[in-house]
């Protein structure tokens, strides 16, 4: 037989193999070898759906100087680089995670991410600016129809099972409720809390149905010593606002009760709920401890602290604004978000936390890792 011959022959006798299990031209949950990642959330994880949504220039970061650091140009992003989500997909030796919303992208065997910058876990939280937590679970309901068509029930019962959720939201929810007076009057913290924690909840509850099992969520934390809710403080001091970070802390508490909860009542649930809240105190009070130089000013912005949503000049009123000259030294880039490096620092513990982080919760790379191999896999019907 000749050589061509023989090759070819090996070819076709390879591709039947394969078409066994998924189809020679088709995917193979079989071949895949990194857990796919779905993104929720607001502007600490939007990569640039706000980029396609019609909204006011105050919910996105379109324009310089955002993203200038590690892309050389602006993506949407709320910092001078990659996000959380970014560096979380790269430890898992994933590319970059797209948005939702990117034009001609529908390829979502990696995930996807469906995050908003300025969403919340209540549908009116910025309603009608931004996608709320349910719109971003409707996005994920129309790609998960979709991977079982294009894979089958099968094969796509087993990426969605395998995939890592990564959910950060409620920020927006608590800025809102404290600008407010009318919500805050009419709602205890206690109240408000357990409307957000509920929602979130929900929207678990939702995923899991769909197959998901493995889940990140992200608590929140200092969000009262951002520079722009320290530029509101009675006479621009240098003071934290505490009732922010006493909500704050309440959301931390009752999120990691609420999900202890779930992990009770549904099979096979594993989640990771860092608590960074006294970690990110300690850089924002003591950065030289964690190789900065500024914890409470913004590298981008104007007055106080550059507390000013200013940064780029393009969200009216304040057109002139302030850049540092090395975005290293700062762990927040403008008003209310951190630079890629901080992200980095978070990214890092999250992935692999030493105990000093916090005594109970399982890390991103175990997440990651843990196979689902002993799970009850068989496919169930869509509830």
């Amino acid at each position: 037989m000749a050589t061509s011959s023989r090759f070819q022959v090996y070819v076709l006798a390879f591709c039947a193999t394969l078409l066994i299990q998924s189809g020679c031209y088709g995917y193979s949950v079989h071949q895949r070898k990194h857990a796919a990642l779905f993104i929720f959330g607001g502007s600490t994880f939007d990569v640039g759906n706000n980029n396609y949504i019609n909204t006011y220039n105050y919910f996105k970061a379109n324009f310089f100087p955002y993203g200038e650091t590690f892309f050389s140009h602006p993506t949407g992003r709320f910092s001078d680089g990659r996000l959380i989500s970014d560096i979380i997909a790269e430890y898992a030796d994933l590319p970059m995670i797209p948005p939702y919303l990117q034009p001609g992208f529908d390829n979502y065997t990696n995930g996807v991410n469906f995050a908003s910058a300025g969403a919340g876990a209540l549908a009116e939280t910025n309603q009608g600016f931004v996608l709320d937590l349910k719109t971003q679970l409707g996005y994920f309901k129309n790609v998960e129809k979709q991977l079982r068509h294009r894979l089958g029930e099968a094969e796509a019962h087993t990426l969605l099972s395998q995939a890592v959720y990564l959910i950060a939201i409620g920020t927006n929810d608590y800025l809102a409720f404290i600008t407010n007076s009318s919500l805050s009057e009419s709602r205890s913290h206690e109240e408000y809390v357990g409307m957000v924690t509920g929602n979130i909840t929900n929207v678990i509850k939702e995923i899991y149905k769909k197959g998901g099992r493995k889940f990140g969520i992200k608590g929140i934390e200092n969000l009262g010593c951002t520079p722009g809710l320290r530029t509101g403080r009675p006479g621009n001091t240098s003071t934290c606002n505490e009732e922010v970070n006493a909500i704050s802390k309440l959301h931390n508490r009752v999120l990691a009760k609420v999900l202890e909860e779930l992990k009770g009542q549904l099979q096979d649930f594993l989640y990771s709920n860092p608590n960074f809240y006294s970690y990110a105190n300690d850089v924002v009070n003591n950065p030289s401890k964690h190789g900065f130089k500024e914890g409470k000013m913004a590298c981008c912005g104007s007055g106080p602290y550059r507390g000013y949503s200013s940064c780029g000049g393009k969200r009216g009123g304040i057109t002139e604004y302030q850049l540092c000259d090395n975005v290293t030294d700062y762990v927040y880039f403008d008003s209310g978000h951190p630079t890629e490096r901080y992200n980095q620092k978070l990214s890092k513990l999250w992935w692999s936390h030493t105990p000093d982080v916090t005594a109970r919760y399982i890390n991103l790379k175990e997440l990651f890792e843990v196979s689902n191999k002993n799970w009850d896999t068989s496919y169930v019907p869509v509830i």
